[in-house]
């Protein structure tokens, strides 16, 4: 560890990086009753910090290897650092992303005079095909954190909030494969090793969560891709070391976290992060009320703001439900005149954000309904609570069925004989959806469809087949590869569909 402080104090990345701003985000500090500061990465010239990791290595690579060329696998924010390292260097540089990779990113590679070449789903597949190309080019690997000089770039994170905030209490790090926290947990423990560095990962990437746990490295079966930055399956080796030695905790995120955290983070500093770049800050959120913490200083990392433009809709969308501002209820009321006022009459002041009703011939009606929160979790529960007095209330809040789909297919019963109903997830690309009709293709009837993506991480169908046999058609299924789910049984379904 001494060795990588020595080389983040003497490091040559400020020929290409900056010193980022730490700018208080009033709003989160006075919500929380904390003061909360952001590290702004997402300020520097790829608008992320992994330029300073990239660059140390390049910078210390003989002239030989220069010579060679390098070659990078990243998802997106290591690409454009190596590109922009390689292009200060005069080095040829290529670089592997998976397919899934934001075309913002991609672009910005390409238009920093790198080859780009798009192979696999995910950031390991990407970093196999890297690694075949390594030995049949004789180009230089670098790798985005499983390196001692990639690691040392990134402590001069750390390096500069120890210079820039006198009294610090926490520092909160995304974890991907774990380059930036070993790095700045390495300074922070040498320097000042009373400070608290606590890791967050998304709670479908758990890299070094699981890896504590089972106290080795673990490769993880799936990752989620939403967090793209950090959508890896095993955490470095040497990042792992140093983490057992230098990280205090890790904390894990939900997704509609991360949403709620970017809208945090620019409604105080008007800056929109990537899903990865509010990852430490979603961290600190639950972190504050799960310890109860009072009066400390917070330092948060906002490690990118790589985000595509789509993906913005999505993100809105979740945000009100990550931050628990919206509850999405199922609500039954006799189908008779007056039961529609009586219901408005129970929501009180709150206002309704969305509201589904189709007449039925049926005795009882099924409502959904979003409803606007301003005081969180213990309102959700209250309102509940008084609905459920005068009718049969399910809330649907975290029903991933309700939330993506059935809330734009609200339309009343078919009747489909047999029919059941899946829900299914694969990596979003062009052509995404053409590719998953030709694998699903089967005998059986299809007797509902529905197919949204509006810059997600995952293209999500919903589907209904009719058929007798479900072992057969799950075993078509697992052919595929994809992840998918039996909703048949869900109340949203059986409700409104």
């Amino acid at each position: 560890m001494s060795a990588i402080v020595k080389l983040a104090d003497n490091s040559s990345v400020y020929e290409v990086a900056k010193v980022s701003p730490l700018s208080i985000a009033t709003q989160l500090s006075k919500k929380f009753a904390n003061q909360v500061y952001l590290k702004r990465e997402d300020d520097q010239i790829i608008h992320s910090f992994k330029l300073r990791g990239a660059y140390q290595k390049m910078s210390s690579m003989s002239d030989e290897q220069k010579a060679k060329g390098v070659i990078a696998s990243s998802a997106g924010n290591h690409a454009q650092g190596v590109a922009l390292g390689a292009s200060k260097l005069s080095i040829k540089a290529t670089i592997v992303m998976p397919t899934s990779t934001p075309q913002i990113k991609v672009r910005a590679v390409q238009e920093l005079g790198a080859e780009v070449i798009l192979f696999g789903d995910v950031y390991d597949d990407a970093f196999v095909h890297a690694k075949k190309l390594v030995s049949e080019k004789d180009l230089c690997f670098i790798s985005p954190y499983d390196d001692f000089e990639v690691i040392a770039g990134q402590a001069t994170v750390a390096k500069e909030i120890l210079a820039q905030l006198d009294q610090i209490d926490y520092v909160f790090s995304p974890i991907g494969g774990g380059g930036l926290i070993s790095g700045m947990a390495s300074y922070i423990k040498h320097y000042a090793p009373h400070i608290k560095v606590i890791g967050v990962e998304p709670i479908d990437s758990p890299t070094l969560f699981k890896a504590l746990e089972a106290n080795e490295r673990v490769v993880l079966d799936d990752v989620g891709r939403f967090a793209d930055g950090v959508a890896v399956k095993q955490i470095g080796e040497l990042p792992f070391e140093i983490a057992k030695e230098c990280v205090d905790d890790v904390i894990l995120v939900s997704n509609d976290e991360m949403c709620a955290a970017i809208k945090d983070i620019y409604e105080d500093v008007r800056s929109i992060s990537e899903p990865a770049g509010a990852l430490a800050t979603a961290g600190v959120k639950k972190y504050i009320l799960e310890h109860g913490l009072k009066n400390k200083n917070i330092v948060s990392i906002v490690s990118g703001s790589n985000v595509n433009f789509d993906r913005l809709r999505y993100i809105a969308e979740r945000a009100d439900l990550g931050e628990v501002n919206e509850a999405i209820v199922a609500v039954t009321i006799p189908e008779e005149p007056g039961s529609f006022l009586r219901f408005c009459e129970l929501l009180d002041n709150n206002a309704v954000t969305e509201f589904n009703y189709r007449y039925s011939a049926k005795k009882d009606a099924h409502i959904f309904v979003g409803v606007k929160l301003t005081k969180g979790e213990s309102e959700k529960q209250a309102l509940i609570a008084r609905l459920s007095n005068s009718f049969e209330v399910f809330d649907m809040s975290d029903n991933s069925m309700a939330i993506t789909h059935i809330r734009y297919m609200v339309g009343g019963h078919a009747n489909a004989e047999n029919e059941v109903i899946y829900r299914f997830e694969f990596p979003e690309r062009p052509g995404a959806l053409l590719s998953f009709l030709k694998k699903v293709k089967t005998e059986w009837n299809i007797s509902l469809f529905h197919y949204r993506n509006h810059g997600a991480d995952y293209g999500r169908v919903l589907i209904g087949l009719q058929v007798e046999d479900i072992k057969e058609l799950e075993s078509k299924f697992d052919e595929l590869g994809y992840y998918y789910k039996n909703e048949t049984d869900n109340k949203a379904y059986q409700y409104f569909l």
